[in-house]
């Protein structure tokens, strides 16, 4: 934080100076449907990368299923695009095409 000094009879005191630094932006992580991942495999997933209960994991695959995408949860950047990597090659190790993106929330 910078400071200002200000003079006063003689005297220095310094001031904080107020800078308003906003929060980094943070990202949303979400799945998009396909015609070939299996809903189960979209459910392991929600649970093992998201820490989702089977509950919650099977209403967000139930959204991806029916409106196309879903969201998996909100991070910062550098966390969402790990998310991101390690659902797409976990997808991929088991041949599956499911697509997992980040954007800005």
């Amino acid at each position: 934080m910078g400071r200002m000094a200000t003079q006063k009879q003689g005297e220095f005191i310094l001031e904080a100076e107020r800078s308003r630094t906003k929060p980094p932006p943070l990202y949303k992580v979400l799945l998009l449907n396909d015609d070939f991942t299996p809903m189960d495999f979209v459910i392991v997933v929600l649970q093992k990368f998201f820490g989702m209960d089977r509950e919650r994991a099977t209403r967000v695959m139930l959204q991806v299923h029916r409106e196309g995408m879903g969201v998996c949860g909100v991070f910062a950047k550098d966390v969402a695009a790990t998310k991101v990597e390690q659902v797409v090659s976990f997808a991929r190790q088991h041949q599956h095409p499911l697509a997992c993106v980040m954007e800005e929330n």
